[in-house]
């Protein structure tokens, strides 16, 4: 399976053409209108698919409080010296112009009986469909000594931005031989950005700039995704850099000291220079404010990305607990797809397609050494299930690595096109 941008943007196209939107269900206020919450992958992609195949027949307003999104995907690459943080980061001017109405402040309330949703800044937003595609929030207390708090000190660099530059700057001040100790986080977790990708891409900047450096991982997992295949690339490339320390020798048992930089694994007490804890996940805030959660997740259905909780409200992407799809940006550029032609559908009896949703991760390991992991799925009664699958293999020619790898740059220009527009 290979996928490049032309294809990526082409395969959306085909899947949107002949979607005239038809007359529109107004409910006595005018247009049907349509709220989103979270300007990433989901968001964005339902916001400017809604807007752009109903024909300005929907009112789309998107709600994100960042002016500019930097995509979590490819943020690896930024702290390995492939890309710079301006490569990553994407504005909604575009957006914008396509007739998505951009509100760049925070949801922090939803009225599911009155329809609206609360703004930090003291607007109220009505809709008759809402979508939320907060990403992910972190479980209190995951981490033993870490909260919120602490991440200047220890950062998780799992929402891309400023975190990414923060722990940036921390490898590039490591003291020559220092030490590198990453917390990784308990199934399911949001990649990318991968952990074990971003060990690979912090292997290989210490490699050209630190190169007696180290790295432990502390993994509350026995195993991960692609695990033969990283593990492969840190003895081929970092042999002797990485200490991967997985459950069943203790690496689900961690606390850590943001004041004195210490690490404790298993009762072992080990000062390090640089800490990147990545604690257990759960949906965005408002999702829970929202009330369609249940435990970490928010339940949904399959067939259009609606809740268990009420079938005016969807969650997308990171957030929604949907079956076998990984947390990746493209799984929730996948559903958004889904969702916004079925909120399309709903409002403005225009044709609903059937569900089919699809997902690749890439990972680089070192210099175009690129690997990945992806399937199809299909829409069930009882979730979305996978139907078939791929995987990269162990020894691989350089030339199929490398192909990979141009792969998923193609992949990314696709994708931040089919999101911004």
């Amino acid at each position: 399976m290979t996928i490049n941008r032309r294809h990526f943007l082409g395969s959306s196209a085909a899947a949107a053409a002949g979607l005239a939107a038809p007359m529109v269900k107004a409910d006595g206020h005018g247009k049907p209108r349509v709220v989103v919450v979270g300007g990433g992958a989901g968001g964005a992609t339902a916001a400017r698919y809604i807007a752009k195949d109903s024909k300005s027949a929907i009112d789309v307003t998107l709600i994100e409080p960042s002016r500019m999104y930097y995509t979590c995907f490819f943020s690896n690459l930024y702290l390995g010296g492939f890309k710079e943080i301006e490569d990553i980061g994407h504005s909604y001017g575009t957006l914008a112009s396509g007739g998505v109405n951009v509100v760049h402040d925070w949801a922090i309330g939803v009225d599911r009986d009155a329809k609206t949703v609360s703004l930090a800044g003291g607007a109220t937003i009505a809709y008759d469909k809402l979508i939320l595609s907060p990403g992910i929030d972190f479980v209190e207390g995951a981490v033993e000594g870490w909260d919120v708090s602490s991440q200047n000190a220890m950062p998780h660099a799992y929402k891309a931005g400023s975190q990414s530059e923060l722990l940036k700057a921390q490898l590039m001040a490591m003291p020559e031989g220092g030490t590198f100790a990453m917390v990784a986080p308990p199934n399911p977790y949001r990649c990318p950005p991968g952990p074990y990708e971003r060990v690979s891409m912090v292997a290989h900047f210490l490699k050209n700039n630190n190169p007696t450096a180290k790295i432990i991982v502390a993994d509350p997992k026995p195993k991960f995704s692609k695990m033969a295949l990283f593990q492969e690339g840190w003895a081929d490339n970092y042999e002797g850099m990485v200490d991967w320390i997985g459950s069943d020798f203790g690496g689900d048992s961690v606390s850590v000291d943001p004041n004195e930089m210490t690490v404790t694994i298993d009762g072992e007490v080990t000062n390090v220079d640089v800490c990147n804890v990545i604690p257990a996940m759960k949906a965005g805030r408002i999702a829970e404010l929202a009330g369609v959660t249940d435990g970490s997740w928010a339940p949904v259905n399959a067939i259009d990305m609606s809740t268990k909780a009420d079938p005016d409200v969807y969650v997308l992407g990171d957030s929604s607990q949907q079956g076998d799809m990984p947390k990746s940006g493209f799984s929730a550029n996948s559903q958004a797809k889904v969702c916004a032609n079925a909120v399309r559908g709903a409002l403005t009896g225009s044709k609903v397609y059937p569900a089919k949703f699809s997902n690749t991760c890439w990972s680089l390991i070192d210099t175009d050494n690129g690997v990945k992991v992806g399937a199809t799925y299909e829409a069930t009664d009882e979730k979305i299930a996978k139907v078939d699958g791929f995987i990269s293999a162990t020894g691989e020619s350089a030339e199929l690595r490398k192909a990979t790898y141009e792969e998923s740059e193609g992949w990314y220009a696709g994708i931040t096109a089919d999101m911004f527009g």
